[in-house]
């Protein structure tokens, strides 16, 4: 008669098992519980502009919605999900607790809807520059990104009166 497996190695083999799939995150790349990221970029900013902004396509190739629930980064104090809001007849920024992906769809980050602040920038935001981005979403799924730094059409860049 076979003997059947110990507790503790059963106990081993199911902790290896956690580990490698808690870590497959790690080598996901773009991706998070399938939730992937494309075109995504931060806006360039003149010397002096404390605030900037990241955008990005979010897709959600899962059966389940998700949800980015907040975002980090080096480049500023402060990093926030935001969107504008009409109010009194003039678009303003308002700071949302969360950015829905519903499933098998897209969200789209962009300027004058979605976005990422970065608020206390604490350095200029150049052209060909890059920053980091951490992406955490509602499942705590995580995404790294290194995120390049363009000029957005439309965003005039003010000179400084001297």
């Amino acid at each position: 008669m076979k003997s059947l497996p110990s507790f503790f190695a059963l106990k081993w083999l199911s902790g290896l098992l956690m580990l490698v799939l808690a870590s497959s995150n790690s080598f996901a790349g773009n991706v998070a519980s399938n939730v992937s990221v494309i075109d995504f970029y931060a806006r360039a900013v003149p010397s002096g502009q404390p605030n900037s902004a990241a955008f990005m396509t979010l897709k959600n190739s899962g059966t389940e919605d998700r949800a980015l629930i907040d975002a980090r980064s080096s480049v500023s104090k402060v990093v926030e999900l935001h969107t504008h809001k009409k109010e009194g007849g003039m678009m303003r920024m308002r700071r949302v607790d969360q950015i829905t992906i519903k499933a098998g769809s897209e969200t789209i980050l962009k300027p004058g809807g979605l976005h990422v602040m970065f608020i206390g920038l604490k350095q200029q935001l150049t052209q060909g520059d890059k920053v980091d981005l951490e992406l955490i979403f509602d499942n705590g799924s995580r995404i790294q990104l290194t995120v390049p730094v363009k000029v957005v059409a439309g965003m005039r860049h003010k000179k400084p009166k001297h």
